[in-house]
């Protein structure tokens, strides 16, 4: 089981005593998965809303597609996107919000109308990033890429994937803390899928518990992942079932947030595997 128990996000913490899932909101065009579905504000709301009342604990708003050879958004693009829907949403619920960006402005926005958490593929890499995220007071989910998105499933390669994104995320973590960013507020993320091959996948989830070593927050992102095409033969559409499984492992290995598509299935699956985590410490509520 993980020592962390919440993340600081600005004035409050969320907590981390069971595992939670982050519900995943693509305003987006041209998303792997649901790009176009909830690009409209109305639609995204209703979907976010759904989310929440399947037990999601936080929604994260993403206005630029990072799938593999995606194009990148503009900044008017993007913050067009997410600002609107946040602010809407941090109106209608008290829930905590994410967004998915690496573009300090956007940070900045999306904070101002109402998001907790920023989460980063580029790990606070941009430049400005590392300074809009002190400044926001925000929790920060720091993400490993190889690469960017339209390059990084090309060849990706690596000697021993574990050691390597290990030694770079924690390269990322002191950073941040260099920065002023207490460790309360960190988060870091393997980046399953992200330049990586099946192999590079696998051996990060056989070992994701070493991850753990770094103090901080442990999130994993597998929902719907090309793995699983590989892995099951599934289409995009079908893979909640290899989804769901993968969120168990990640769980039983560490993982205190899981980010999903299918986040009523997600919810239910690593309860269960957070209950076997605990074992004979389960209390039954």
């Amino acid at each position: 089981m993980s020592n962390v128990a919440g993340l600081q996000c600005r004035d409050r913490v969320l907590d981390l005593g069971a595992p939670v899932v982050m519900g995943v909101l693509n305003v987006t065009p041209d998303s792997f998965s649901d790009g176009g579905r909830f690009s409209a504000p109305g639609s995204a709301l209703s979907h976010a809303r759904q989310m929440i009342e399947e037990g999601a604990a936080i929604i994260d708003v993403g206005g630029e597609s990072t799938r593999p050879g995606a194009a990148p958004a503009t900044l008017e693009e993007e913050l067009t996107r997410v600002v609107p829907v946040i602010e809407a949403l941090r109106k209608q619920s008290g829930i905590f919000i994410s967004v998915d960006t690496s573009k300090p402005e956007v940070m900045r926005a999306a904070t101002a109308a109402g998001a907790d958490i920023i989460n980063d593929v580029c790990a606070l890499t941009m430049p400005g990033a590392l300074s809009a995220a002190h400044e926001t007071r925000a929790g920060v989910c720091l993400m490993h890429m190889k690469g960017e998105p339209r390059t990084m499933q090309l060849a990706p390669h690596y000697d021993d994937a574990v050691a390597e994104v290990s030694a770079w995320l924690a390269a990322r973590v002191a950073a941040c803390r260099e920065a002023g960013i207490d460790a309360a507020r960190l988060a870091v993320d393997p980046g399953f899928g992200f330049g990586k091959r099946v192999v590079d996948n696998l051996a990060l989830l056989k070992h994701l518990s070493l991850f753990q070593k770094l103090g901080v927050t442990l999130a994993v992102g597998l929902s719907r992942k090309s793995m699983l095409a590989t892995l099951t033969g599934r289409k995009v559409g079908d893979r909640t079932a290899g989804s769901v499984a993968l969120a168990a492992i990640a769980v039983l290995n560490g993982a205190r947030i899981v980010r999903a598509h299918d986040v009523a299935a997600t919810v239910d699956a690593i309860r269960v595997a957070d209950a076997v985590s605990q074992g004979e410490a389960f209390d039954g509520t």
